[in-house]
């Protein structure tokens, strides 16, 4: 499933893990925990859009025009009853409300119920049979919140069939970030660095190989911002911060060699994305060159649950699911007491929200 709640690169910086590796690794228990967060909370964080489908009259329901829904809805594009029938009825989205119509704690508004607005003559019916009655295509989750995350930078733009993307501003999109552009959401499942027109600056001295050396002057208008990963040659740098056209660099990122370079060498940036199209029930599309890009922004204290879950696992593996890390001097116990603890209080938060306590 393509929703991670936390990226492949704020891993392996928390984690202190540099080299490619070890990326196969962490994208397997990125995933796993992610949906180790779903299942123990019972929802999810990145919305959906789907139809689900409902048996009416509901046992227990207690309210005839009431239909209690399973998922979190964020909002609705078709309602109909009968929905069995060979002729559905569509109710109108004047004939019915969604509930609770209040913003929750933290400020999204999300929905457990469809209630039909009875100064109408609207009515929810079972049909030729109660099961599968009422149909409700909508897009469900947690919230739709995103971030601005630049714009396509791919001349001529993408077809509703290409797998790469190139992007303006590689520093606010990681691998496994879930994008929109349009109405598409697209799964970001990979990256890899391309030639820009930028090359080192000529000054008749070369880039020298020493991690002292941490500004590297390019010619021209490069367009490189803070964040984004550079390679010269086969040497990786992180771009702490741009003054113009001197960059301040991290040197050999990433578990790359650090390495001298000669004047002109060209400057690759990581601004080529893999990706999976349509995901989460929308549908791929062509996407036009400096179309918008906004990323999905799970709640903060969800990434972080989902990091702490996905380290923990990472360094099991490595012990062979023991309680021990590393052997040695440099041998540490596996203590999962402080993840239990964070564990328990996320599973009981998103639960009673769920449950419309809190």
């Amino acid at each position: 499933m393509a929703n991670w709640y936390t990226s492949r690169e704020k891993f392996k910086v928390a984690a202190n893990i540099s080299g490619a590796q070890w990326n196969d690794t962490i994208e397997r228990v990125i995933e796993a925990s992610s949906r180790d967060v779903d299942r123990w909370t019972r929802r999810h964080f990145i919305p959906k859009t789907q139809t689900r489908l409902y048996r009416y009259p509901q046992p227990r329901a207690g309210v005839a025009g009431v239909l209690w829904l399973d998922q979190d809805l964020l909002s609705i594009s078709t309602l109909q009853t009968q929905a069995q029938n060979s002729s559905p009825t569509t109710i109108s989205s004047s004939d019915y409300f969604l509930e609770p119509n209040n913003p929750e704690p933290d400020g999204n508004t999300r929905y457990n119920r469809i209630e039909i607005d009875l100064s109408s003559t609207a009515a929810f019916e079972g049909g030729d049979t109660p099961q599968r009655s009422i149909s409700v295509a909508g897009s469900w989750g947690w919230s739709n919140a995103t971030k601005s995350s630049g714009a396509i930078d791919d001349s001529g733009g993408i077809s509703a069939s290409d797998t790469t993307l190139i992007v303006s501003d590689a520093s606010k999109i990681d691998v496994g970030d879930t994008l929109l552009i349009d109405s598409e959401q697209i799964f970001v499942s990979d990256r890899s660095f391309a030639a820009r027109g930028s090359i080192l600056l000529d000054e008749g001295s070369d880039l020298a190989g020493t991690n002292a050396t941490v500004t590297v002057t390019i010619d021209g208008s490069h367009g490189i911002v803070a964040g984004e990963v550079i390679r010269i040659d086969s040497e990786q740098m992180y771009v702490v911060s741009v003054s113009t056209n001197d960059l301040t660099v991290i040197r050999a990122w990433d578990g790359s060699v650090l390495a001298s370079h000669s004047n002109n060498a060209a400057i690759h940036v990581n601004r080529t994305l893999t990706i999976e199209r349509g995901v989460n029930g929308t549908t791929a599309a062509s996407h036009s060159d400096d179309a918008s890009i906004t990323k999905y922004s799970p709640d903060s204290d969800v990434s972080r649950w989902c990091m702490a879950e996905a380290i923990a696992s990472y360094h099991q593996e490595h012990a062979g699911w023991g309680v021990v890390v590393g052997t040695g001097g440099g041998a540490s116990a596996l203590d999962g007491r402080d993840l239990s603890q964070l564990r328990q209080s996320m599973v009981n938060y998103y639960r009673k929200m769920r449950e419309g306590v809190i």
